[in-house]
């Protein structure tokens, strides 16, 4: 374990309140370990800790509360375009490992954000593979990535093709999903 993740460790803990742990397994269910921090607070970390590069978003995801999670693909946001290859590994490694939706969409969204048109075609590519997973994290995982490229007109027709694919999917994380990407390509 590195000094970066013992301060952070730490911080989370100085900063957990009992409300905000609450209040996130309420509203966001998942098997990993709830510090009970405030998004606020790990968007701070997040630019305080980008120095510590891809090997911190690797530690704290290895780590595996909710909270070091999201701060670690927050900082893989911050740090993608000095590596977008790794960054799409990385990527494609953790939606294996993923537990709840607000991981599973702030790795899509903020975490490829910085590179999304740089790495289009890789990024589409990762999401029809992932929609077929039996994982169903994944899928939502392949379907949340799109939202990335939702305001893109002339890539609608390619992204309602993918949706199809999913669109009469059982579980409810992926239904959501479908109906969040549905609403922001109209």
């Amino acid at each position: 374990m590195t000094k970066k993740l013992i301060e952070i460790q730490k911080i989370l803990k100085a900063k957990s309140n009992k409300k905000a742990k609450k209040s996130s397994e309420k509203f966001i269910p998942s098997e990993e370990k709830i510090y009970g921090v405030k998004v606020p607070v790990l968007n701070e970390l997040a630019k305080r800790f980008k120095e510590g590069g891809f090997e911190l978003v690797e530690e704290l995801w290895r780590a595996g509360s909710f909270e070091e999670k999201l701060l670690a693909s927050k900082i893989l946001g911050k740090i993608c375009k000095k590596d977008p290859s790794r960054t799409l590994k990385l990527i494609k490694k953790f939606s294996k490992e993923i537990k709840s939706w607000a991981v599973c969409d702030t790795l899509a969204t903020q975490g490829v954000r910085g590179i999304a048109n740089l790495k289009k075609e890789e990024i589409f590519s990762i999401s029809k593979k992932l929609i077929k997973s039996k994982n169903f994290w994944q899928r939502r995982f392949g379907i949340v990535l799109l939202v990335n490229f939702a305001k893109e007109k002339s890539l609608k027709e390619e992204i309602e093709k993918i949706i199809k694919l999913v669109e009469n999917d059982k579980e409810y994380y992926v239904k959501k999903a479908v109906e969040w990407i549905k609403r922001k390509i109209k």
